[in-house]
């Protein structure tokens, strides 16, 4: 899985891709032209404007040389208070074995790297689908706002990412080299090129495995005594540190 930023030339895959997943998604509470009319606003000229512009960040997931879905955040505040995940589309051909919830790591972890100092999400209220996801990945429900989609109002949901003590709480099941590993996003040490996350054997994190590589989705890498991280797949580090402290 490859996650990469969006250009002004992935505009009419990226149209593709959320077409495919509204009509999979929302066809319940809308309709087939509602939806094309939304697209036409949303994925035109403005949004490869948007693209081009300092506060829109895009990011595309590739998987198998194919686009497999999208985020779209925007960033907001007095530099930036907020980062805001306003879309985050899989398209249904590509949907299960973890590619959404990765997604939603990278696109938190580009935000704050942007200068946010709180990640929300939003989802409208009918699609029960993707309020089920932002519950079982650590974000908890803070409001709700009105949302005009051609010309009629919906309701959307604003989830808050959550603040346990542990941190951030989505934690990802995984099957890496014919084992099963959960990956616990909230407990992470910052690399050169992705973060860290602390992975177990057992879904309470009670069982540790090791280290979960953010940048290529491994875990063959090693530790010294002074802490430091190197992936052996692709050159990943984490510098020498007298404790561990999480990528918050």
């Amino acid at each position: 899985m490859d996650v990469r930023e969006a250009t002004t030339d992935d505009v009419d895959e990226i149209r593709e891709i959320a077409r495919a997943s509204l009509n999979s998604s929302y066809t319940d509470f809308l309709d087939e032209e509602l939806i094309d009319s939304a697209l036409e606003n949303w994925y035109g000229e403005e949004f490869e404007e948007e693209l081009a512009g300092e506060h829109t960040i895009a990011l595309l997931v590739e998987r198998d040389g194919e686009l497999a879905g999208f985020s779209q955040s925007e960033l907001v505040g007095q530099r930036y208070n907020s980062g805001n995940i306003l879309w985050l589309h899989i398209h249904p051909d590509h949907r299960g074995g973890g590619i959404g919830v990765r997604l939603l790591v990278r696109t938190r972890e580009k935000l704050l790297d942007e200068g946010a100092d709180q990640i929300h999400g939003f989802v409208l209220a009918d699609n029960e689908g993707g309020n089920q996801f932002y519950r079982d990945h650590g974000f908890d429900r803070a409001g709700q706002r009105d949302v005009e989609i051609g010309g009629e109002t919906f309701t959307e949901n604003v989830y808050v990412e959550g603040t346990e003590d542990e941190g951030w709480a989505a934690v990802d099941e995984l099957e890496i080299e014919d084992e099963t590993v959960y990956v616990s996003y909230g407990e992470a040490a910052k690399g050169s090129k992705s973060p860290f996350y602390a992975a177990y054997r057992t879904e309470d994190r009670k069982d540790r495995f090791g280290w979960f590589c953010g940048n290529c989705d491994t875990v063959d890498n090693a530790m010294d005594a002074m802490g430091r991280i190197e992936c052996n797949t692709c050159g990943n580090r984490r510098k020498a540190t007298r404790w561990d402290a999480s990528y918050l």
